[in-house]
């Protein structure tokens, strides 16, 4: 089959690879949608440090082809969206309603027994956390699928796994946001436009949107945002101009840049909420005042995939698609085969699509 394989840093190409199949509580997925995502474009180029060579993969959508022994929660022929966190419902976390923090999540290139199904050139490879499914076919473990309608179109499907997830849970179910609040999303890709979104549907009054870009600024606004800001100088004397000097009640981050959050945290209001949402460099910091949390009340907020408990949110996410209260059409800004991968990576990296989805 065919699969998108990063070899070594700034080094991959689509293969043919084998794939063995399941094991004992593990499920064959047959792909209809693959998600191109900033986060395979970062273990391309190194910026998260991964067992290379690797499937990349993480977002997306399929049909349930087989069954490993034990599988109860899935059967073939069922149309599944695939989580890149497992739930395995018995940790710690999961057992307190944090199943985004579930203890298996220790992504180390194979599932959940640490190796891989999948091979070439006759040697074992491994897969992008816990999934790989940037190809024909993947083999993940029952904790990452969770069934869906079978008439939702599986593009929106896939970005579900992901980007839609990350970005609308860090909204509604990490921040909370509430409704007539001020909101500020810096950082306006596939990730920051769902931010977006989730502030729109979490009813916010004011959504002010920051990028660099003047296409995501459109964007930006046709998906909720109702003021924007063009950074050429510093962002959040903008935005604390647009609030009477006092400073939004929720800035989002999603882009993964120190001095980026440093903005972020300045046009926060005293007592508002910083949500870091990007994932940045292992060796980038930002710094504060040791003075200026207690004296100002503000919180600093780590998001990990939208606070999402997959099993129930991915249907609830699908369910306000089919609503029309969650645009997840207009985030598809084109589709590739998975030949027209490396085309597929090189728009990401210009800033071309809201998101790029590989069909099958």
């Amino acid at each position: 089959m065919k699969a998108v394989v990063a070899h070594a840093v700034n080094d991959f190409s689509v293969v043919n690879v084998d794939l063995d199949a399941p094991k004992v509580g593990e499920v064959l997925v047959q792909m209809k949608a693959t998600g191109i995502c900033h986060s395979d474009l970062s273990i391309i180029n190194g910026t998260i440090r991964w067992k290379l060579p690797s499937v990349l993969g993480h977002e997306g959508a399929g049909i349930v082809e087989q069954v490993g022994e034990g599988v109860t929660q899935v059967k073939p022929g069922d149309h599944v969206v695939l989580s890149f966190v497992p739930n395995c419902g018995d940790c710690y976390s999961c057992q307190r309603a944090e199943p985004h923090m579930c203890k298996m999540n220790k992504p180390h290139g194979g599932l959940l027994d640490g190796t891989s199904r999948v091979s070439l050139n006759g040697e074992e490879i491994s897969v992008m956390s816990f999934l790989g499914n940037m190809a024909e076919y993947c083999v993940v473990p029952e904790a990452c699928v969770v069934s869906v309608d079978k008439d939702h179109d599986f593009k929106a499907a896939a970005l579900v796994g992901c980007g839609v997830t990350t970005g609308v849970g860090a909204a509604i179910k990490t921040a909370q946001v509430e409704p007539g609040s001020t909101v500020a999303v810096f950082g306006c890709g596939g990730v920051g436009l769902n931010v977006i979104q989730g502030a729109r549907i979490a009813g916010a009054a004011k959504i002010i949107a920051v990028d660099l870009s003047a296409e995501k600024m459109e964007m930006a606004r046709a998906f909720g945002a109702t003021d924007t800001v063009t950074p050429g100088g510093e962002a959040f004397k903008d935005i604390l101009a647009m609030t009477d000097g006092i400073g939004v009640d929720y800035a989002f981050e999603v882009v993964g840049n120190g001095k980026l959050i440093e903005a972020c945290f300045k046009a926060t209001r005293a007592n508002g909420m910083t949500v870091l949402v990007g994932v940045g460099s292992a060796e980038d910091r930002f710094s504060l005042n040791a003075m200026i949390i207690p004296f100002t009340g503000k919180t600093i907020k780590g998001c990990m995939y939208g606070s999402a408990n997959f099993k129930v949110d991915f249907p609830m996410y699908l369910d306000l698609y089919r609503q029309k209260k969650l645009d997840l059409d207009g985030l598809v800004t084109r589709t590739y085969t998975i030949d027209e991968a490396p085309e597929a990576f090189a728009d990401l990296e210009s800033g071309k699509n809201a998101r790029g989805v590989i069909t099958y």
